[in-house]
Formats: C-alpha cells, structure tokens, sequence
C-alpha cells in the first residue's frame, strides 16, 4: 500500500514493547480524539491534539523524536499519520497504532465491517471501475447521513462532500472508458453501480439501517467509518498514480488522492461534540 511509505503501522502490544525498550524522552504518543474521549481514558503519558486541530500543532513535535498516534478505532490516526507525511515528518519515524483504544482496552468496534480489500494487482479497468463504485459508496454514505446528522452545521459539508464524490467518478470514468470497448455513457454507469464496498458483500444501505438501530453509535462512530472509506481512496488513487508512471494520468490521480486529504480534514472537522448520538 502507498500509505505504508508515509508512515508504518504497529500494535499496541509491539507499541508497549517498544515503551518498555526506549526512553521516554525518545517518542511522543499522540491521541487524536475529542477531549471527552480523552477524559473517560486514555494511553497512560499520551499527548491530546483532536484530529480537527492537529494541523495546527504538528510543527511543535519534535521531529528527531519518533511519534505515534492512535485514536478510537484507527481510522483518525490513520488520517493524522498521513497528514503528518505531508507536513514532511520522516515516515520511519511516524507510526500508527493500529486497532485503536478499543485495541488498548482488549475490544474491537462491534457492528462495524471492515472494507473490502482491492487487489492492486488486478488489470486497470478493473481498479478503476472499484474505483467508481467507491465513490457511489461514498456518495450514498454521505447522502444517507443527510437525514441523521445531529444538527444541521453538518447539512452542508455533508452535501459538499456527495457532490465532490460524483465529480471524482466522473474524472475516474474518462480513464476507464478508453481502457474499455464501447464504454457506456457516464451517467448509464454511474447508476448501474451498486456502491457495495463491504467485505462480507451485505447492502451498504442495510449496514446503515442497523447502525442507526443501534442506540449505543455515536456520531464520532459514523464519521471514522467515513474516514475508512477516504482513506481506501487516497490509497487506491496513490497507488493508480504510480502505476500510470509521468503524465497526465498520474497527474489527475495525483490531483485526487489530494482532494481525498482534503476530504479527510473536512469529515474529521465534523467530529464536533462526539458524544452526540445519531438521530433515530
């Protein structure tokens, strides 16, 4: 994966290790939750910078210090390693740990299913035509959220967010279409595609249907499902980039895989008060 070159992941169990074999001195442990999560418990000596405040204060960790950040679940540190990539901290010496707090605590994030896994090996029309029904996903997450947001501060962001979905399918679509016979039109494809992204190939729309029925997720839950389908784009576009080699296709996939860090720094702005729950 191209996020593997931006910074390297670890567990807490190889993170608890590594404490009890450095000095202190010798790292920094970044938790990027909200200041309540914060509160109610946390990695014993970690440092609280919330992911929608963290580019603000990345230049003031220490860059010969290696850093480590986590969050709930892993979605939100993933995000932060990536943002810290880009502010040019050394990736050897950036990590995120994997799994979260819940992985701290010894439990998984119940109700929630993983991704599916794109196979990078697979031919180009392939990983873009993925590519598309990962952004009729994606629109169809941020459509569905429209009703159930807390309030309505998130209504408009959440509708930036569809529309910026559908404009990516439609520059991943002038690719696909000359890598194919007889390309169907855009508008044809796009809604034949059933946005299914999920491993165990249930309905996104039926997973949403039982998240909201669960009275026990949060929004912070909802938003760091979102961030995991992000930053599946912003690797499958990275890695789309560097297959196409010097050119305007990488050059466009490029220009993507940058909108989807923008993506990412907008939803993690959403993160607001993250003990409101959904709306039934």
């Amino acid at each position: 994966m191209i996020i593997d070159d931006e910074f390297k992941e670890i567990s807490f169990d190889a993170f608890e290790q590594y404490r009890a074999a450095n000095k202190e001195a010798d790292f920094i442990v970044v938790d990027v939750r909200q200041e309540r999560e914060y509160a109610a418990g946390h990695v014993p000596g970690a440092k609280l910078i919330p992911l929608n405040t963290l580019g603000n204060h990345l230049s003031e960790l220490a860059l010969d210090k290696d850093l480590f950040f986590y969050c709930h679940s892993g979605a939100r540190s993933e995000v932060a390693g990536i943002m810290a990539a880009e502010s040019g901290r050394d990736a050897q010496k950036t990590y995120n740990i994997t799994g979260g707090f819940l992985s701290y605590q010894g439990h998984s994030l119940e109700g929630f299913p993983r991704l599916q896994v794109f196979d990078y090996q697979e031919s180009d029309d392939r990983l873009l035509y993925q590519a598309m029904e990962l952004e009729k996903a994606a629109e169809r997450f941020y459509e569905s959220l429209l009703s159930f947001a807390p309030d309505e501060n998130f209504i408009a962001p959440l509708e930036q967010l569809s529309k910026a979905e559908i404009a990516h399918a439609r520059t991943i679509y002038s690719y696909w279409k000359k890598s194919v016979e007889n390309p169907v039109p855009f508008e044809e494809l796009y809604g034949s595609l059933k946005g299914d992204i999920l491993e165990n190939g249930r309905p996104l729309s039926d997973v949403m249907t039982d998240l909201y029925a669960n009275k026990k997720v949060t929004w912070t839950d909802v938003i760091e499902m979102a961030l995991s389908i992000e930053i599946q784009a912003y690797d499958l576009y990275r890695t789309m980039a560097d297959r196409r080699g010097q050119g305007e296709p990488q050059d466009a996939f490029l220009s993507i895989a940058q909108m989807e860090k923008s993506h990412m720094k907008l939803v993690a702005k959403m993160l607001g008060d993250q003990g409101k729950r959904i709306k039934i």
